[in-house]
Formats: structure tokens, C-alpha cells, sequence
């Protein structure tokens, strides 16, 4: 292991997603030789998390080490779904430069943007790779100039632009600097080999950590873990100085203004042209446990020095930003990271329904709020309110599937709750003016789908800002939209695309209110009985509707069974029998013409539902219900909502 700061490389890999980052990483690990020849290794070896697997994607950002020719290289990977960038935001800090993936084929998109404006901010040099170049529609050279046009676009000095580029494949395992040569092995029918090219880039490029092993210790937690033996666990770059354990530090926390622009992050709180940040509270503290990375794996050490990235144990008071330093240090608070705001909020509540607590553990608003409080201190992009109501708490996040994961992880705890409709987070801006978050979108659709997806986003307020074609039939279409225009259009988009369409987008800031956005134009099928579904009522009920459940399934009064084809509610009693004479058998009406019944996942749910609606969520079922399962309640607070909005005109 490295002990000098020169021998050190820290560096993050960031891109969109599905660009291929976490598989490089498995790349990398095989070309420098981090595990045993025998060992075992699965693909995506970075995607610790179920949740990761199963979605093929990566939610939280990790850490890992590799050694290649003497020198430490300390990776970070990151997230590419614009949902997780709060990820991506704090352990920018962490690191000295970025490997920036573009695939040869899609070229930078909505997140490549976001990323490397981020990267580019903080004074990174960027090192390029262009992945994916053995792909049949590839374009390596067309990917390359459009990066560099995007460098441009977003103001990066010359010695920015002036970036290294290598070319390769992650998935095959090489990487090369000279792109003609690898094109020719590959028309032969040949395949490149090794990765030596990266690692030279990445000695050569990156810049070794600035550290002053003289100075006191310093360092700052990006990164919270958590252990049931050691409690809260800080991850951080080691800034200056050394530390053994054991030994006293300070911990410091500061805060700062939130400005009114779209990147919100801190401002200072006076005006000069030094920042001044808000001292909210110290802590004299020892460090417990000591960690440094080696491959995958945390290794106890006695002491660290100034360009490791360590994990520190100690007080149980750490959140993301505090700064660690010796108690004498001169100045030890540094400025808070900076964290955009969440654009999209729902309440979390009490599962009131008649099955609470049936299959799975009826959860207390106690144990709920908890429970969210605890993933606010790792989760630095979620934000949880108490706004007085006496069953649920409003929790905000960067997206719908930002807090899709969270509630996934909830459930799978063996938490019941309910949920209500995403709805975004406006702002005023000059003037009193009502703003609402914008997103950048691209589509890649077939030409025979392009016209059914513009009037669908026509109709949600989308604006058409380009379109131009990508080749062998694909349409690439450039939107800005409202947030609230994408809130229940992604199942809609697959299936007006027959599922061949992609779709991706970024918050780009906040713009005036667009007005009304034509989204979900059918009803419900809401159950008025409680009892077990039958075949011969559902058969019956398909068609006026898309069914939800099956026969035999429990239903209650209030609980949401279809979709209907109008676009008013229908009331309907799904448990209703055959009447049965004395020549008739009980089993013959099990041989129904039933279709399959659509069975909505948590993403689909958390699309579809209304504003009068919830998604009911526990460890074996998700269901959709009515917010207010009576029936005669809810058409008197239907007449109280229409006087109040009559009343407010």
C-alpha cells in the first residue's frame, strides 16, 4: 500500500446511464489483477444491493481500490440515473479528476451533461472514454465531437477541453489510446487486449492529491455507513496532516443560505467576497476504528495520512459535510457540500386499510418517521417534513424512482404504508410568480412511433426542440417538458412504443408554471364490497375495464380493481356469485373467458394513480386504493373540494 500522497490517484467514473461504468470497473479489476485467478467473481461486481441487481442499475455510489505499477487508484463509482446525481454531487469532493464514459453509439446524453457541468465546476481535467466501439452502430469519431462540443457548451477552460481520450469496450476488457489500430485487429476478426493504456492515462493525468503531511489533520465526510457494532460511519478524503487512532479530534458542522436558483446549493451569509458559513455545532470526539479500501474490502488500520480515502468511526453524531480535524486546528470548518434540491414530493402514511397489518408489520407513525429519518442522514438528497398531519409525513426526493428505491427498501424491511400521488415542488420566484422544475428529455423511438409520442407530450406540455435521426429507423426527439408532464408517462411511453423506445431526462431548472397537463384521462374500477373476487363477476366486469386482480384475490370496499375505459370512477362489485340452480355445478364457472389480469409493480402503481388515490404497499402485495374508502364520504368531500375551488375563482 502506497504511503506517499504522490503515489496516490483518486478519481470518479461518472456518465449517463447504462453507459457501462460499473462494467469497466470489473474490467479494470481483471486487468489489474485485484482478485485471486481462482476466485469467484460475479458480473457488476460493484452492484452490491439487490435492488441494484435485479434493476441493473447502480443507486448508491461505492468505493474501491485497485494497484497498478506502485501507484494506489482510489475509484468511485457513481450512479448514472439522474434520480441518484445526489450521489454523484458529494463524492465529487472525494477525488482529484473524473473518467467521463460516453457510449459510441447514443453520444453524451441529458446525465452526461449534468455530471461533467459538476465536474467541470470544481476544476477537474476529465479524462474520456468512449465505450462500446465494437458495437455495430457505433461511431466513435461523431461521439467524440460531440463531447467536445458539449465541453465547450459548457464554458471548460482550454486545458479542459484539451482532455485525453481512450477508446474500447468495457465489457470485452480493453481499452486502447490508438483507435485505428484497434479497428483494424477488429475488421480481422481479432479482439485488442489490455488496459495499460487507461492506467498510463490515469498516472499521467490525474493529478496526485494536494496533502501537507505536516499540517494538522483534516478531512471532511462525504459518505455515511452504518454498522450495528460501531454505529455511524464517516467516509471521507484525508485533506492534511495524519491520524492514529484513537487519538482526539474536532468535529465540526456548518450550514448555509439555500439560494433561489434551480442548482440550489449554499450561499455565504455575508455579504463578502470571502465565504462565510454558519458554525451549527461542535464535538471533541476520538476516532474508534480506522478503515482504508483494498479491492472491495474495508481493512482496519492503525494510522492515515493526508490522500487516503478512509472510513473513520467514532461519534454517532457524523452527518455528510462535517468537517474532522485536530482540535487545534486554525480554521477547521470547511464550506457545506453542495446538494441540489429535491423537485418531487409525496406523503408517506399509515396503512389505515382493512388488511393493515395481515401481511406484513402494521408500521406506527413513530416507526415510519424513524425510519425516514435515519435514511435522511445517508440519503442527502431526500428531505422529510412534518406538516402536522396525524397519519403521514411529506417525504421529497429527486424523483419518482428516487423514492420508488426507497419504498422498495422500506418493504422488503417488512414495513406496511401507503403512499399518495408524486406531485412536484414549485417555488416563487420574481414577482410572486409560481415556478415549477423543467427537464431536458430525449427519446429514441422507432419512425413508426415518433408522431403517437409527440402528441402524447404535446399534450403534457411538451416543447419539441429538435429532432433528427440517429440511423437503421431510429428517431432521437429533444424535449422540454414539465416534471409533471413525465409523472405517469414512462408505462404509457412502452406501450405506445411497443417497448422499443428510451427515454431519458435531467431537471434543468426551474421555469414559469406551464398550466394544465393532460396526463391520466381513465377511472377506476373501485371495489363497494369487501370479500374474494369470482371469476364470473370479473369476467363480466373486463369489459368496461383492464383488471387488477385475479379471482380468489381478497378485495375491500374502496380498493381500486381496474382501470376503466372512461374517464369517470365506476363502482362495481367484484365478489358477486352465479346463481346457482340444482342442476348446475359449483365449478363450472372456473372455466371463464378471463384475460390476464394487468398487475401493477410499485414504479407502475406510483404512475397510474390520481390525486384521490394510494398506493397501498406491504412485504407480499402492492394495491391501489381510494385515499377515502367510503363511498358516500367521498362524494361529500368531493362537493366540499368543488365549493372551495368555486369559491377560491
Amino acid at each position: 500500500m502506497p504511503t506517499t500522497p504522490d503515489k496516490i490517484r483518486n478519481l470518479a467514473i461518472i456518465a449517463h446511464i447504462d453507459h457501462g461504468k460499473t462494467t469497466l470497473i470489473d474490467a479494470i479489476f481483471r486487468a489489474a489483477r485485484t482478485f485471486r485467478d481462482n476466485a469467484r467473481i460475479e458480473e457488476r461486481v460493484m452492484d452490491s444491493n439487490d435492488l441494484e441487481r435485479e434493476r441493473g442499475i447502480t443507486i448508491r455510489a461505492k468505493h474501491c481500490t485497485v494497484d497498478w505499477d506502485g501507484y494506489r487508484i482510489n475509484l468511485v463509482d457513481t450512479p448514472g440515473h439522474a434520480d441518484f446525481s445526489g450521489e454523484v454531487e458529494r463524492v465529487l469532493s472525494m477525488v482529484d479528476s473524473v473518467l467521463l464514459l460516453v457510449d459510441a453509439n447514443e453520444g453524451p446524453m441529458p446525465q452526461t451533461r449534468y455530471v461533467l457541468t459538476r465536474a467541470l465546476r470544481l476544476g477537474y481535467h476529465p479524462i474520456v472514454v468512449v465505450n462500446k466501439v465494437d458495437r455495430p452502430n457505433a461511431d466513435p469519431d461523431r461521439a467524440l465531437e460531440e463531447t467536445f462540443n458539449l465541453f465547450l457548451e459548457l464554458g471548460a477552460t482550454d486545458e479542459q477541453a484539451d482532455f485525453p481520450v481512450v477508446y474500447g469496450s468495457g465489457l470485452e476488457g480493453w481499452l486502447v489510446s490508438n483507435l485505428e489500430a484497434a479497428q483494424s485487429l477488429l475488421a480481422e476478426g481479432r479482439k485488442p487486449e489490455g488496459m495499460e493504456d487507461l492506467f498510463r492515462t490515469v498516472i499521467e493525468h490525474v493529478p496526485a492529491p494536494e496533502a501537507d503531511l505536516e499540517a494538522p489533520f483534516r478531512m471532511q465526510i462525504s459518505t455515511l455507513a452504518w454498522s450495528d457494532y460501531l454505529g455511524r460511519i464517516g467516509c471521507g478524503r484525508v485533506l492534511s496532516g495524519t491520524h492514529r487512532r484513537g487519538e482526539q479530534l474536532l468535529r465540526t458542522s456548518v450550514a448555509g443560505e439555500a439560494t433561489d436558483d434551480a442548482t440550489a446549493g449554499f450561499s455565504p451569509t455575508q455579504d463578502s467576497e470571502e465565504q462565510t458559513w454558519l458554525v451549527t455545532g461542535t464535538e471533541a470526539t476520538r476516532s474508534s476504528h480506522l478503515y482504508v479500501t483494498e479491492g472491495l474490502e474495508r481493512v482496519e488500520v492503525d494510522e492515515v495520512s493526508a490522500g487516503d480515502i478512509v472510513w473513520l468511526a467514532g461519534s454517532d453524531d457524523l452527518f455528510i459535510g462535517d468537517t474532522i480535524s485536530d482540535l487545534d486546528f486554525p480554521e477547521p470548518a470547511l464550506p457545506p457540500l453542495e446538494i441540489e434540491e429535491p423537485t418531487v414530493s409525496m406523503f408517506f402514511l399509515v396503512n389505515t386499510g382493512p388488511f393493515s397489518g395481515k401481511e406484513g408489520r402494521a408500521a406506527t407513525l413513530r416507526q415510519i418517521r424513524e425510519r425516514l429519518e435515519r435514511e435522511a442522514r445517508v440519503n442527502v438528497a431526500l428531505r422529510v417534513e412534518d406538516l402536522g398531519r396525524a397519519d403521514g409525513l411529506k417525504v421529497s426526493g429527486r424523483g419518482e424512482l428516487h423514492l420508488a428505491i426507497l419504498i422498495e427498501e422500506m418493504r422488503r424491511e417488512g414495513f406496511e404504508l401507503c403512499v399518495s400521488r408524486p406531485e412536484v415542488i414549485t417555488k416563487r420566484g420574481a414577482n410572486e410568480s409560481l415556478l415549477e422544475p423543467y427537464e431536458d428529455l430525449v427519446i429514441d423511438v422507432p419512425g413508426d412511433y415518433q408522431g403517437v409520442v409527440i402528441e402524447k407530450l404535446a399534450r403534457r406540455q411538451g416543447e419539441l426542440r429538435a429532432m433528427h435521426t440517429e440511423g437503421s429507423g431510429v428517431v432521437r426527439l429533444e424535449f422540454s417538458i414539465p416534471t409533471r408532464g413525465l409523472i405517469g408517462y414512462r408505462t404509457e411511453f412502452l406501450t405506445d412504443t411497443r417497448g422499443y423506445g428510451v427515454m431519458n431526462s435531467r431537471v434543468s431548472g426551474y421555469r414559469p408554471w406551464a398550466g394544465q397537463v393532460v396526463s391520466r384521462d381513465r377511472g377506476s374500477l373501485v371495489s363497494m364490497e369487501a370479500g374474494t373476487a369470482t371469476g364470473y363477476s370479473l369476467e363480466n366486469l373486463q369489459s368496461r375495464g383492464t383488471l387488477f386482480v385475479s379471482p380468489g384475490e381478497q378485495v375491500y370496499a374502496g380498493m381500486i380493481v381496474g382501470e376503466h375505459t372512461r374517464g369517470e370512477d365506476l363502482a362495481c362489485n367484484p365478489t358477486k356469485t352465479k346463481k346457482l340452480g340444482n342442476y348446475r355445478s359449483e365449478n363450472k364457472e372456473i372455466d371463464v373467458g378471463l384475460k390476464v389480469p394487468r398487475k401493477p409493480s410499485l414504479d407502475q402503481a406510483l404512475e397510474w394513480i390520481g390525486d384521490d388515490e394510494l398506493v397501498e404497499i406491504t412485504p407480499e402485495s402492492i394495491r391501489v386504493r381510494k385515499a377515502i374508502l367510503d363511498a358516500e364520504e367521498r362524494k361529500r368531500e368531493e362537493k366540499r373540494s368543488t365549493a372551495r375551488d368555486a369559491s377560491a375563482a
